[in-house]
């Protein structure tokens, strides 16, 4: 299967990304058990040392905790999670501005299309 990965962006970042995602969306939920490293590295298409490196850097996030014999699994700790979710979401909005003010776009500009646009407010 494989997943299509970008050129300019690390495959063990990008999987942690994709990884935290699933937490934060909830399609991990808190203390599922994640596949083994080989299975994952199977499943993503890449290479297993690749794979221990990522459930190694999330571990030391404290996103997932690995129980020995057992394998890895989510943290259940929701806080973790909820700070997660914060850091993801200013990493993104810094990049978006930063992109588009490189562009020459003003943040007054921006903000009167994203409420044009409208979408969800949740």
């Amino acid at each position: 299967m494989g997943i299509d990965f970008l050129p300019d962006k690390p495959i063990y970042q990008q999987l942690i990304d994709l990884i935290a995602g699933n937490i934060i969306r909830g399609t991990l939920n808190p203390g599922e058990k994640l596949p083994s490293v080989r299975d994952y590295a199977i499943e993503a298409g890449v290479n297993a040392n690749t794979m221990q490196r990522v459930y190694k850097e999330l571990e030391q996030m404290e996103i997932t905790e690995t129980k020995r014999g057992q394998g890895s699994f989510v943290t259940e700790d929701e806080v973790k999670i909820a700070m997660l979710r914060n850091e993801m979401k200013e990493q993104l909005v810094t990049s978006f501005i930063q992109s588009v003010e490189a562009l020459g776009f003003t943040k007054s500009e921006i903000l009167q299309h994203l409420q044009e646009r409208g979408g969800k407010d949740d």
